[in-house]
């Protein structure tokens, strides 16, 4: 969740203090031990269920010793792992349902998921993957002390722009688990899986993801002498435009679970806040206006941006109190700037224009936000070649015989 846990060797020692939040990333699944040996035994090459199964012990080991901070490892490991097991997804071998693939959470180790199909397999391997890619992220963005002096600054705009690059690679690998792999697996199935693998919380996660590249990207505008008030504007409605479609695809789904109810107040927190800017922009972009009636819609969003930013603290809040346990960082980015911007030219406003609003009370109605059409897309994922392994003409024709010679023996003694 957050700032990668920090999870030592040996000892699981984990440090005593509260992990801060930029990018949310929920709870991390990993495989747990299973038995590959006894479920493919004479089926495919012994070498090739070793590389299976060392490779997925290799993975669980690493995601242990180090908390799964090890990210580039585990890439690594969990590439080379997909590469083989596509294999086991062919209908041709025959093998989808014959390993019990069984995944545990890492923060705290409870199993969650023992399932007999090799599609759940490739979908948790996704879903680790696109885990990781939101965990670097946001060890990207979490404000760090480079002096020594004890004052942290966020992330360089460099550090920001492969943070963006990172949230749409994730959006990638979850759009790809929903579209090409959770359908595969029969419907009885999908009853048994983890909450974290629901269709809605997988495409809600993916959204936000996109969501939190547009919040960076109009920090950056904020920061820049070239962005225009209509861009701005545009990226901070295109930000509410993401969150309202993530908390969209979660009203459908079972958020009993714990990390369900922060995953939502999480959403609600940046739901509010992305609002709160929506609103404040928009009204910039009214009040320019020569006309009476603009100034009193500008001064409408100025204020409704005011109590959204109320709000929004107290869902941080609610936030960070929900278990697990977390804190928001410093504050950074378009919100660092708006905290201070919004409180101040909703009062000078309202007491510019307050005559208008005084003669004009029938006309004081909050404006419609633009609609505009999103930017963002998750980044396109295809799944690496099937090893070469499986492509041996001679190993499946041995396979096919002890296959007819298992076969025969049966008939035979059915006979006797």
């Amino acid at each position: 969740m957050g700032c990668t846990y920090s999870v030592y060797g040996l000892g699981r020692k984990k440090k005593l203090s509260i992990p801060e939040v930029v990018v949310y990333v929920p709870s991390m699944r990993i495989p747990a031990q299973c038995d590959l040996q006894r479920a493919l035994k004479g089926l495919i090459p012994r070498d090739l269920i070793d590389r299976l199964s060392c490779l997925r012990n290799r993975i669980a080991l690493i995601a242990e010793d180090t908390g799964g901070s090890a990210i580039t490892e585990l890439r690594q490991a969990l590439e080379e792992y997909l590469s083989i097991l596509i294999g086991l997804t062919k209908k041709e071998h025959g093998l989808e349902d014959l390993v019990e693939f069984k995944w545990k959470n890492l923060e705290d180790g409870r199993q969650e998921t023992c399932v007999a199909n090799a599609w759940f397999e490739l979908l948790s391997v996704v879903h680790m993957m696109a885990m990781l890619t939101l965990s670097e992220a946001d060890t990207l963005m979490i404000p760090k002390d480079y002096s020594g002096s004890g004052f942290r600054v966020v992330s360089t705009a460099d550090c920001k722009r492969d943070a963006v690059d990172l949230l749409l690679k994730s959006a990638g690998y979850l759009e790809f688990g929903v579209r090409n792999v959770l359908s595969r697996i029969p419907a009885e199935i999908k009853k048994s899986l983890s909450k974290d693998l629901q269709d809605g919380v997988l495409e809600a996660i993916a959204i936000q993801a996109l969501a939190q590249g547009t919040e960076i990207q109009l920090g950056l505008a904020v920061e820049s002498q070239k962005a225009t008030l209509s861009v701005k504007r545009r990226l901070a409605c295109e930000q509410l435009i993401y969150y309202s479609q993530a908390y969209q695809c979660l009203s459908g789904c079972d958020l009993g679970h714990g990390y369900g109810k922060k995953h939502t107040w999480f959403i609600k927190w940046k739901f509010l806040e992305s609002k709160a800017a929506a609103y404040y922009y928009h009204g910039l972009v009214l009040d320019k206006s020569n006309e009476p009636t603009c100034h009193i819609s500008a001064v409408c969003c100025f204020l409704a941006a005011q109590e959204l930013l109320v709000e929004s603290k107290k869902a941080c809040i609610s936030f960070c109190l929900s278990a697990p346990v977390t804190r928001a960082p410093p504050l950074w980015g378009v919100m660092k700037h708006l905290h201070q911007k919004i409180p101040e030219v909703a009062s000078r406003k309202s007491q510019m224009y307050g005559y208008l609003l005084e003669q004009e009370k029938a006309l004081q109605s909050l404006p419609d936000l633009p609609d505009f059409q999103l930017s963002l897309r998750p980044d396109d994922y295809e799944l690496p070649g099937i090893d070469p392994a499986w492509d041996c003409e001679k190993w499946e024709n041995q396979s096919q015989s002890l296959k007819e010679h298992l076969k025969d023996c049966e008939d035979e003694m059915e006979k006797e």
